[in-house]
């Protein structure tokens, strides 16, 4: 079996792109910053989302079975930046949040952002693998707009191939 930092080296290798994942529990907001998102299904259209247990939203999106996930740009690095330095309901002081079809807090302007209903957990050692299936979803406007990635342990920008 690989030793843990040969496998964290090896994954600092491996882009993952930036998202918030958030949900609402008791009028109050939880959230964290995940590279562990994917899609599942367009029939019906669902995601996968990798979770630490340890996190604070962890416990109340299992509860509310409700979670939204925003994928960020380059343009949303001081968001990305005060959610990571923040806790609690403090996190969504910077940026304009509302809610769609679930109530999980969208950011406004992210590059995307699906509202999600948990359909499924399944246990991932450290994690717990979340099954969502896509209620509403929203685009940016900005038809250009890129995401941010996490690459050798920092955030980095996509650049496209000349034709």
């Amino acid at each position: 079996m690989a030793q843990q930092s040969s496998f964290a080296d090896a994954m600092a290798r491996f882009p993952g792109a930036v998202t918030i994942i958030t949900t609402r529990e008791n009028g109050l907001r939880f959230g964290m910053v995940a590279t562990a998102v994917c899609s599942l299904s367009a029939d019906p259209p669902s995601l996968i989302v990798c979770l630490n247990k340890g996190t604070s939203a962890h416990d109340p999106i299992l509860r509310q079975k409700i979670f939204a996930v925003n994928l960020v740009s380059g343009d949303h690095a001081p968001v990305i930046r005060h959610f990571m330095a923040s806790k609690g309901e403090d996190r969504f002081r910077v940026g304009d949040w509302q809610t769609l079809a679930t109530g999980a807090p969208i950011l406004n302007d992210a590059t995307v952002s699906f509202d999600c209903e948990l359909g499924e957990v399944h246990d991932g050692f450290t994690h717990s693998i979340l099954i969502g299936t896509v209620m509403d979803c929203r685009t940016s406007m900005q038809v250009d707009q890129t995401c941010l990635l996490w690459h050798g342990r920092d955030f980095a920008e996509p650049s496209r191939l000349p034709v």
